[in-house]
Protein backbone atom coordinates (compact mmCIF):
# COMPACT_ATOMS: atom_id res chain seq x y z
CA UNK A 1 0.00 0.00 0.00
CA UNK A 2 1.31 3.33 -1.09
CA UNK A 3 2.40 6.15 1.63
CA UNK A 4 -0.38 9.04 2.26
CA UNK A 5 1.91 12.42 1.61
CA UNK A 6 0.22 15.72 1.97
CA UNK A 7 1.86 18.37 0.10
CA UNK A 8 1.17 21.84 0.73
CA UNK A 9 2.36 24.11 -2.18
CA UNK A 10 2.09 23.48 -5.77
CA UNK A 11 4.99 21.83 -7.35
CA UNK A 12 5.70 21.60 -11.05
CA UNK A 13 3.83 19.46 -12.86
CA UNK A 14 6.59 16.77 -13.55
CA UNK A 15 7.25 16.54 -9.80
CA UNK A 16 3.79 16.32 -8.69
CA UNK A 17 3.50 13.19 -11.23
CA UNK A 18 6.78 11.70 -10.07
CA UNK A 19 4.91 12.23 -6.39
CA UNK A 20 2.00 10.09 -7.83
CA UNK A 21 3.73 7.52 -8.89
CA UNK A 22 5.40 6.91 -5.52
CA UNK A 23 2.84 7.69 -3.04
CA UNK A 24 -0.68 8.58 -2.92
CA UNK A 25 -0.97 12.27 -2.56
CA UNK A 26 -3.30 15.26 -1.67
CA UNK A 27 -2.22 18.07 -3.94
CA UNK A 28 -2.64 21.88 -3.26
CA UNK A 29 -3.88 22.63 -6.41
CA UNK A 30 -5.04 26.01 -6.12
CA UNK A 31 -1.70 26.92 -4.60
CA UNK A 32 -3.02 28.76 -1.47
CA UNK A 33 -0.83 29.33 1.37
CA UNK A 34 -2.14 27.19 4.22
CA UNK A 35 -2.43 27.93 8.01
CA UNK A 36 -0.80 25.93 10.82
CA UNK A 37 -5.12 24.29 11.33
CA UNK A 38 -5.30 23.36 7.78
CA UNK A 39 -1.80 21.29 7.46
CA UNK A 40 -3.21 19.66 10.91
CA UNK A 41 -6.18 19.16 9.29
CA UNK A 42 -5.30 18.48 5.52
CA UNK A 43 -2.50 15.81 7.11
CA UNK A 44 -4.69 13.93 9.70
CA UNK A 45 -3.75 10.43 8.98
CA UNK A 46 -0.90 10.94 6.25
CA UNK A 47 2.13 9.21 7.03
CA UNK A 48 4.19 12.05 5.16
CA UNK A 49 4.26 16.19 4.49
CA UNK A 50 5.83 17.67 2.08
CA UNK A 51 6.09 21.46 2.99
CA UNK A 52 7.78 24.34 2.00
CA UNK A 53 9.38 27.86 3.42
CA UNK A 54 6.84 29.68 3.05
CA UNK A 55 5.03 27.11 5.65
CA UNK A 56 5.61 28.00 9.61
CA UNK A 57 5.20 24.43 11.44
CA UNK A 58 5.65 25.31 15.47
CA UNK A 59 5.90 23.76 18.02
CA UNK A 60 2.44 23.88 18.40
CA UNK A 61 1.59 22.57 14.85
CA UNK A 62 4.05 19.51 15.68
CA UNK A 63 2.30 18.60 18.29
CA UNK A 64 -1.18 18.62 16.61
CA UNK A 65 -0.07 16.51 13.75
CA UNK A 66 -1.52 13.17 13.85
CA UNK A 67 0.78 10.33 15.38
CA UNK A 68 1.08 8.62 11.39
CA UNK A 69 3.34 11.89 10.36
CA UNK A 70 6.93 9.96 10.55
CA UNK A 71 8.77 12.46 7.85
CA UNK A 72 8.48 16.42 6.79
CA UNK A 73 10.39 16.91 3.51
CA UNK A 74 11.04 20.36 3.39
CA UNK A 75 11.45 22.25 0.02
CA UNK A 76 14.09 24.49 0.87
CA UNK A 77 18.14 24.38 1.77
CA UNK A 78 16.73 25.79 5.44
CA UNK A 79 14.38 24.74 7.84
CA UNK A 80 13.86 27.97 9.69
CA UNK A 81 10.45 26.88 9.25
CA UNK A 82 10.58 24.23 11.19
CA UNK A 83 10.67 23.49 14.88
CA UNK A 84 13.27 20.77 14.83
CA UNK A 85 13.66 19.95 18.54
CA UNK A 86 10.03 20.08 18.78
CA UNK A 87 9.90 17.18 15.11
CA UNK A 88 12.67 15.42 16.49
CA UNK A 89 10.70 15.11 20.21
CA UNK A 90 7.65 13.67 18.62
CA UNK A 91 10.20 11.39 16.63
CA UNK A 92 9.46 13.12 13.01
CA UNK A 93 11.92 13.17 10.62
CA UNK A 94 13.08 16.42 9.17
CA UNK A 95 14.82 16.97 5.62
CA UNK A 96 15.71 19.71 3.43
CA UNK A 97 16.99 20.28 0.46
CA UNK A 98 20.75 21.56 -0.04
CA UNK A 99 23.08 21.84 -2.93
CA UNK A 100 20.61 22.06 -5.53
CA UNK A 101 19.66 25.84 -5.40
CA UNK A 102 23.45 27.33 -4.26
CA UNK A 103 24.09 28.49 -7.44
CA UNK A 104 21.04 30.33 -8.50
CA UNK A 105 20.66 32.05 -5.05
CA UNK A 106 23.97 32.48 -5.29
CA UNK A 107 23.82 34.79 -9.01
CA UNK A 108 20.76 36.44 -6.93
CA UNK A 109 23.01 37.20 -4.08
CA UNK A 110 25.44 39.15 -6.90
CA UNK A 111 22.15 40.69 -8.42
CA UNK A 112 21.56 42.66 -4.98
CA UNK A 113 25.09 43.71 -4.48
CA UNK A 114 24.94 45.17 -8.04
CA UNK A 115 21.62 46.55 -8.04
CA UNK A 116 21.89 47.92 -4.57
CA UNK A 117 24.91 49.75 -5.41
CA UNK A 118 24.47 50.74 -8.85
CA UNK A 119 20.67 52.20 -7.86
CA UNK A 120 19.09 50.17 -10.19
CA UNK A 121 15.78 51.24 -8.54
CA UNK A 122 16.12 54.89 -9.04
CA UNK A 123 17.62 54.23 -12.22
CA UNK A 124 14.27 52.41 -13.16
CA UNK A 125 12.01 55.44 -11.56
CA UNK A 126 14.31 58.20 -13.61
CA UNK A 127 13.94 55.86 -16.98
CA UNK A 128 10.21 55.69 -16.69
CA UNK A 129 9.85 59.43 -16.26
CA UNK A 130 11.23 59.50 -20.02
CA UNK A 131 13.00 63.13 -19.43
CA UNK A 132 15.86 61.68 -17.75
CA UNK A 133 19.23 64.16 -19.00
CA UNK A 134 22.69 62.74 -18.32
CA UNK A 135 25.42 64.58 -16.16
CA UNK A 136 28.50 63.63 -14.62
CA UNK A 137 26.82 63.47 -11.18
CA UNK A 138 23.33 61.60 -12.58
CA UNK A 139 23.14 58.40 -10.12
CA UNK A 140 26.49 58.18 -8.95
CA UNK A 141 26.57 54.60 -7.61
CA UNK A 142 29.43 52.58 -5.75
CA UNK A 143 31.16 50.85 -8.76
CA UNK A 144 31.63 46.66 -6.86
CA UNK A 145 35.07 45.84 -8.65
CA UNK A 146 38.19 45.74 -6.95
CA UNK A 147 36.76 46.18 -3.79
CA UNK A 148 36.40 43.96 -0.15
CA UNK A 149 33.88 41.85 -0.01
CA UNK A 150 32.61 40.54 3.67
CA UNK A 151 30.59 37.30 2.80
CA UNK A 152 28.40 36.60 6.32
CA UNK A 153 27.98 32.43 6.62
CA UNK A 154 30.80 30.94 4.35
CA UNK A 155 28.47 27.59 3.78
CA UNK A 156 27.71 26.35 -0.09
CA UNK A 157 26.12 29.62 -0.67
CA UNK A 158 28.67 31.88 0.50
CA UNK A 159 31.30 30.44 -1.03
CA UNK A 160 29.70 30.19 -4.34
CA UNK A 161 28.84 33.91 -3.69
CA UNK A 162 33.13 34.45 -3.52
CA UNK A 163 33.15 32.29 -6.72
CA UNK A 164 31.34 35.01 -8.17
CA UNK A 165 32.77 37.67 -6.44
CA UNK A 166 36.38 36.78 -7.87
CA UNK A 167 35.59 37.62 -11.32
CA UNK A 168 34.95 41.59 -10.04
CA UNK A 169 38.61 41.31 -8.49
CA UNK A 170 37.27 41.41 -5.05
CA UNK A 171 39.11 40.31 -2.13
CA UNK A 172 37.27 38.03 0.21
CA UNK A 173 36.78 38.07 3.67
CA UNK A 174 34.58 35.90 5.91
CA UNK A 175 33.10 35.35 9.42
CA UNK A 176 32.05 31.91 9.77
CA UNK A 177 31.17 29.29 12.90
CA UNK A 178 34.51 27.57 12.57
CA UNK A 179 37.73 28.29 9.94
CA UNK A 180 37.76 26.44 6.78
CA UNK A 181 40.48 24.50 5.51
CA UNK A 182 42.29 26.25 3.09
CA UNK A 183 40.97 24.54 0.44
CA UNK A 184 37.52 25.31 0.68
CA UNK A 185 38.10 28.72 1.85
CA UNK A 186 40.11 29.60 -1.54
CA UNK A 187 42.44 32.45 -0.93
CA UNK A 188 39.53 34.30 1.58
CA UNK A 189 40.61 35.95 4.77
CA UNK A 190 39.02 34.38 7.87
CA UNK A 191 37.74 36.99 11.02
CA UNK A 192 37.00 34.98 13.96
CA UNK A 193 34.18 37.69 15.08
CA UNK A 194 32.00 39.93 13.61
CA UNK A 195 33.38 42.86 14.27
CA UNK A 196 36.72 42.43 12.48
CA UNK A 197 34.51 41.42 9.57
CA UNK A 198 32.07 44.19 8.88
CA UNK A 199 35.25 46.85 9.44
CA UNK A 200 36.65 45.27 6.22
CA UNK A 201 33.77 45.07 4.42
CA UNK A 202 33.10 47.53 1.48
CA UNK A 203 30.44 45.56 0.17
CA UNK A 204 28.57 42.86 2.90
CA UNK A 205 26.72 39.43 1.64
CA UNK A 206 24.50 38.15 4.13
CA UNK A 207 24.41 33.99 3.33
CA UNK A 208 24.35 32.60 6.99
CA UNK A 209 21.07 30.13 8.17
CA UNK A 210 18.74 31.29 10.22
CA UNK A 211 18.78 29.83 13.93
CA UNK A 212 17.65 31.48 17.05
CA UNK A 213 21.53 32.50 17.45
CA UNK A 214 21.69 34.52 14.20
CA UNK A 215 18.10 36.14 14.32
CA UNK A 216 18.74 39.81 14.22
CA UNK A 217 22.44 39.20 14.26
CA UNK A 218 22.70 41.82 11.62
CA UNK A 219 21.52 44.66 14.52
CA UNK A 220 22.24 48.76 15.64
CA UNK A 221 25.46 47.23 17.32
CA UNK A 222 27.12 45.23 14.72
CA UNK A 223 26.01 48.26 11.77
CA UNK A 224 27.77 50.31 14.05
CA UNK A 225 31.25 48.68 12.94
CA UNK A 226 30.57 48.74 9.35
CA UNK A 227 32.84 52.09 7.62
CA UNK A 228 30.51 54.39 6.21
CA UNK A 229 29.04 53.87 3.11
CA UNK A 230 28.86 50.15 2.90
CA UNK A 231 26.58 47.77 0.39
CA UNK A 232 25.01 45.06 1.67
CA UNK A 233 22.70 42.00 0.10
CA UNK A 234 20.96 39.74 1.71
CA UNK A 235 19.51 36.55 0.26
CA UNK A 236 19.73 34.52 3.36
CA UNK A 237 16.66 34.85 6.00
CA UNK A 238 14.73 38.24 6.61
CA UNK A 239 14.94 37.59 10.24
CA UNK A 240 18.81 37.96 10.31
CA UNK A 241 18.61 41.81 10.13
CA UNK A 242 17.05 44.17 12.61
CA UNK A 243 14.82 46.43 9.81
CA UNK A 244 14.52 49.39 12.10
CA UNK A 245 18.33 49.30 13.14
CA UNK A 246 18.88 48.53 9.02
CA UNK A 247 16.86 51.57 8.28
CA UNK A 248 18.23 53.92 10.25
CA UNK A 249 21.47 52.64 8.98
CA UNK A 250 20.04 53.80 5.50
CA UNK A 251 18.66 56.73 6.18
CA UNK A 252 22.29 57.55 8.18
CA UNK A 253 24.64 56.75 4.94
CA UNK A 254 25.86 53.80 7.30
CA UNK A 255 24.64 51.83 5.13
CA UNK A 256 25.18 53.05 1.26
CA UNK A 257 22.32 50.50 -0.39
CA UNK A 258 20.81 47.35 0.52
CA UNK A 259 19.71 44.26 -1.71
CA UNK A 260 17.33 41.83 -0.15
CA UNK A 261 15.10 39.21 -1.58
CA UNK A 262 14.26 37.98 2.00
CA UNK A 263 11.95 39.73 4.45
CA UNK A 264 10.66 39.63 8.39
CA UNK A 265 6.89 38.10 8.23
CA UNK A 266 7.65 37.84 3.90
CA UNK A 267 5.50 38.49 1.73
CA UNK A 268 4.98 41.65 4.35
CA UNK A 269 8.04 44.18 3.87
CA UNK A 270 8.84 46.82 6.29
CA UNK A 271 6.86 50.01 5.28
CA UNK A 272 9.75 51.87 5.67
CA UNK A 273 11.55 50.33 3.45
CA UNK A 274 9.46 50.88 0.70
CA UNK A 275 9.95 55.03 1.50
CA UNK A 276 13.38 54.46 0.75
CA UNK A 277 15.59 55.44 -2.92
CA UNK A 278 18.59 53.18 -1.96
CA UNK A 279 17.45 49.87 -1.78
CA UNK A 280 16.66 46.70 -3.88
CA UNK A 281 14.38 44.62 -3.83
CA UNK A 282 12.83 40.76 -4.90
CA UNK A 283 10.18 38.41 -3.90
CA UNK A 284 12.23 35.81 -2.79
CA UNK A 285 13.43 34.71 -5.85
CA UNK A 286 16.75 33.16 -4.82
CA UNK A 287 15.60 29.64 -5.99
CA UNK A 288 13.43 31.03 -8.73
CA UNK A 289 14.50 28.87 -11.85
CA UNK A 290 12.69 26.19 -13.23
CA UNK A 291 15.76 23.78 -13.38
CA UNK A 292 15.91 24.68 -9.58
CA UNK A 293 12.56 24.60 -8.09
CA UNK A 294 12.04 21.34 -10.30
CA UNK A 295 15.77 19.65 -8.39
CA UNK A 296 14.07 20.86 -4.76
CA UNK A 297 10.79 18.90 -5.24
CA UNK A 298 12.74 16.00 -7.18
CA UNK A 299 14.98 16.13 -4.10
CA UNK A 300 12.36 16.22 -1.43
CA UNK A 301 10.52 13.46 -3.46
CA UNK A 302 13.68 11.78 -3.11
CA UNK A 303 14.27 12.03 0.86
CA UNK A 304 10.48 10.59 0.70
CA UNK A 305 11.35 7.59 -1.22
CA UNK A 306 14.47 6.89 1.03
CA UNK A 307 13.11 7.18 4.26
CA UNK A 308 9.77 4.95 3.35
CA UNK A 309 12.14 1.99 2.01
CA UNK A 310 13.74 2.10 5.47
CA UNK A 311 16.74 3.83 4.29
CA UNK A 312 18.36 7.46 6.08
CA UNK A 313 17.79 9.94 3.88
CA UNK A 314 20.51 11.89 2.77
CA UNK A 315 19.33 15.61 3.98
CA UNK A 316 17.96 14.70 7.25
CA UNK A 317 18.56 17.37 9.80
CA UNK A 318 17.23 16.12 13.04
Amino acid sequence: MKKKIFVTRRLLKENEEKLKELFEVTLNKDDKIYKPQEIIDGSKNFDGILSSVSDPISADTISKLSSSIKIIANGAVGFGNIDIKAAKEKGITVTNTPDVLTDATADIQILLLLGASRKAYEGRLAAETQNWKWSWDFLLGKQMSNKKLGILGMGRIGRAVAKRAKAFNMEIHYHNRSKLSPELEDGAIYHKDLKSLFKQSEFLSINCPATPETTKLVNKETLSYLEENTVVGNAARGDIVDDDAMIEALKSGKVFAYGLDVYNGEPKIHPEYLKLKNIFLLPHLGSATKRTRWDMAFRATKNLEDFFSGNKPQDQVN
